[in-house]
């Protein structure tokens, strides 16, 4: 980007220097004292002043990429299922960028692509990474949305690609899972509504003490069936399958407590492929909560910071042998600059959405589920870190599975 930008400037910088010839000062040396290099330079500073100052009328917007690779080696041993638990190699590689046109606004657009297959993209059985991405060496725009403030409170978002988690006053939980079912302090219930159109809006109260408690509200609405035009679809159409999401929190930089509340019509709209499968089917509406609490030291070492996530969730009108309530809760600990400045350590355990109560009665095997993780990670530079992790679940899935694993996550950002 900065080599682009320097080469649409040269040809005007060219032809500034005529006029600023003009205007420089041509004062006759008489000695050669006067040309010292604080005279030279200071001429020089004045040309670029000038130039500064053309260059900022002519660009009204600045875009900066970053990205990072990982590759994954890792493997999973399912105690329901045979030769698959050998050790595999794959990759993701992401590209951001982000784009200002007023410097306090931002253009966000993440291109994405991985070849992630068998267990690390299983969401069902909850092996599905955080660094997973399954678009089979393709590149794609996975990620667009616009963002931009309205007075000293206010933010708003709108984009045909965005998640309803991307359009909120503050993040959930600080818990940097390696297992996708750790994010957002729990995924799969009023958090995670799959890439969609949307837009939302968020207000965070002004206080003159950063340190200080404040209150925050967020809004949103997704539609995952936005982008299609017939069926009675589109953005708002009766058919449409919709996520209107809510949340209330309280706290400082140091600790806060939320409550989020999701209403989805018209089916789970990637929602069910996070817990009991017996709702794959589900064309009904849900109505989701999330209760989030985290609390972290003020000083990183041996003190970890705390995550706990508890969620819930409804059916509206279930089919015989679905679920009519879920719930599932997580704990997490993280510890900042463990052993070494940069390196970070982290421990989950939880247990994944599952039923509650099934129509028509009945147990859900996966009712008790547990679910684990464990990682380290070395920072080898500031680019470079490399996160060995090992992970578990018993009676997960509607059959009740167990599984254990290990992966090590090499991860290269720039």
């Amino acid at each position: 980007m900065k080599l682009f930008q320097r080469l649409l400037v040269a040809p005007a910088a060219l032809g500034l220097m005529a006029p600023l010839a003009a205007n420089a000062d041509v004062t006759p040396v008489s000695s050669e004292s006067d040309l010292s290099s604080e005279v030279i330079q200071a001429r020089v500073d004045g040309v670029e002043a000038q130039l500064g100052e053309i260059m900022a009328g002519q660009f009204s917007s600045s875009t900066k990429m970053s990205g990072k690779a990982a590759f994954i080696l890792g493997y999973v041993d399912d105690d329901n299922e045979t030769d698959t638990d050998e050790i595999t190699g794959e990759y993701m590689y992401q590209l951001n960028m982000n784009s200002s046109f007023t410097g306090e606004d931002n253009l966000y657009v993440r291109i994405k692509t991985g070849n992630v297959s068998d267990h690390f993209k299983d969401t069902a059985q909850g092996t599905y990474l955080s660094a997973t991405n399954k678009n089979g060496d393709v590149l794609k725009v996975d990620k667009l949305w616009y963002q931009f403030p309205v007075g000293d409170s206010l933010q708003v978002w709108v984009g045909p690609k965005i998640e309803n988690y991307y359009m909120l006053a503050s993040a959930p939980s600080i818990y940097k899972p390696v297992m996708k079912q750790f994010a957002l302090g729990g995924n799969g219930s009023a958090y995670g509504s799959s890439t969609s159109p949307g837009f939302g809006v968020a207000w965070t109260q002004e206080t003159e003490d950063p340190s200080a408690g404040r209150w925050a509200v967020s809004a949103n609405y997704t539609a995952k069936d936005g982008t299609s035009s017939s069926g009675d679809k589109g953005m708002f159409g009766e058919k449409t399958r919709n996520f209107v999401m809510t949340k209330v929190e309280y706290g400082t930089p140091q600790w806060q407590v939320s409550l989020a509340t999701s209403f989805k019509e018209n089916g789970a709209n990637g929602y069910d492929g996070y817990f009991h499968s017996a709702l794959a089917d589900h064309d009904g509406d849900i109505t989701a909560y999330a209760l989030r609490g985290y609390w972290q030291p003020e000083e990183n070492g041996a003190i970890p910071a705390i995550q706990v996530g508890i969620d819930t969730a409804t059916m509206d009108s279930p089919k015989a042998g679905q679920a009519e309530d879920t719930a599932g809760w997580m704990v997490g600990l993280g510890w900042k600059d463990l052993f070494m400045d940069g390196n970070r350590a982290g421990v989950a355990i939880g247990s994944r959405m599952a039923a509650t109560n099934i129509k028509g009665g009945g147990t859900d095997p996966a009712e008790d589920n547990s679910v684990w993780e464990a990682y380290y990670t070395f920072k080898v530079n500031d680019g470079v870190s490399v996160t060995p992790a090992i992970f578990g679940g018993s009676d997960v899935e509607v059959d009740g599975k167990d599984y254990t694993g290990a992966v090590v996550l090499t991860e290269f950002r720039f």
